[in-house]
């Protein structure tokens, strides 16, 4: 499969699943006898969208045909697509008016630099693939395990799908795993053609059927702030809000903020604690 032919496969897929998404009384529609379809029919989102049936149809079955900017606002609105969609159809569909950045490894000693002068905040440098490609002594603290994972498995996407936390688990990980899947097919869109995320996406799919399965729901999501739950195997519960600064293109410095005094006195004590092992 050339690389045109597996885009507008992906294609085909989130526009189908983003319309049976939509219910026809959410677009002021009847909602008809004999519907045998969950939400559109392919004709009533050309209608409302005001396309051809036909195009629209080969569009969704993977056509190979051009799709104009106006065309692809008008079939956003009708799908109720938010943002991150948008941008990700546009991309699908070859409109995309944003140059792909180079996906870079590199971190800088002034990157590292920061990361270490952060105390007790947990914090880590992660390229848009989710590889962790550097970290502080509190984060090797709190994620021992991803820290400690071979190279080609230090990726927080991986080792949340296929690896238990013995020292410290996501609480709410059903919730949080299904948005990390869905900014992470953000970010798959603009790479699409690189073989490493084609593998990526093929390793995980094959090891996951939990990854196969959130892969399959088209969710697309942008990164930001997220309150996260951990729960530490001697610590207890703690709560971090988590911050994402972007350092590079594709390069994100990720913080860990700590949110009450219960989760500043773990830290702390869980830096106690690293120090002395030392």
């Amino acid at each position: 499969m050339t690389v045109a032919e597996g885009r507008r496969t992906d294609l085909s897929a989130f526009l189908r699943s983003r319309r049976e998404r939509i219910t026809p009384d959410m677009v002021d529609l009847a909602p008809g006898l004999r519907r045998r379809t969950p939400g559109l029919r392919r004709e009533e989102v050309a209608q409302l969208a005001g396309v051809g049936v036909t195009w629209y149809t080969w569009l969704e079955q993977g056509r190979p045909i051009n799709a104009s900017p106006q065309v692809l606002d008008a079939i956003s609105r009708t799908l109720k697509l938010d943002t991150a969609e948008r941008h990700h159809l546009y991309r699908l569909a070859g409109q995309a008016d944003d140059p792909v950045p180079v996906d870079s490894g590199q971190v800088t000693p002034e990157m590292q630099g920061i990361l270490d002068r952060l105390g007790d905040m947990p914090a880590c440098v992660s390229n848009s693939r989710c590889d962790v490609l550097a970290w502080n002594d509190a984060y090797a603290a709190v994620f021992p395990e991803l820290v400690g994972a071979p190279e080609g498995e230090r990726n927080s996407l991986w080792q949340a799908c296929l690896y238990p936390a013995p020292v410290t688990r996501m609480l709410d990980r059903d919730h949080e795993l299904g948005r990390a899947v869905a900014v992470f097919r953000g970010a798959y869109s603009r790479h699409a053609d690189s073989p490493c995320w084609q593998d990526f996406v093929r390793r995980l799919s094959a090891e996951s059927a939990e990854f196969a399965r959130l892969w399959a729901r088209q969710d697309v999501a942008d990164p930001g702030p997220r309150v996260k739950r951990y729960k530490h195997r001697e610590l207890g519960a703690m709560r971090f809000s988590t911050t994402s600064l972007t350092a590079m293109p594709e390069i994100r410095l990720i913080v860990y903020t700590p949110m009450d005094d219960k989760t500043r006195l773990a830290m702390s004590r869980l830096m106690s604690m690293e120090e002395s092992a030392r």
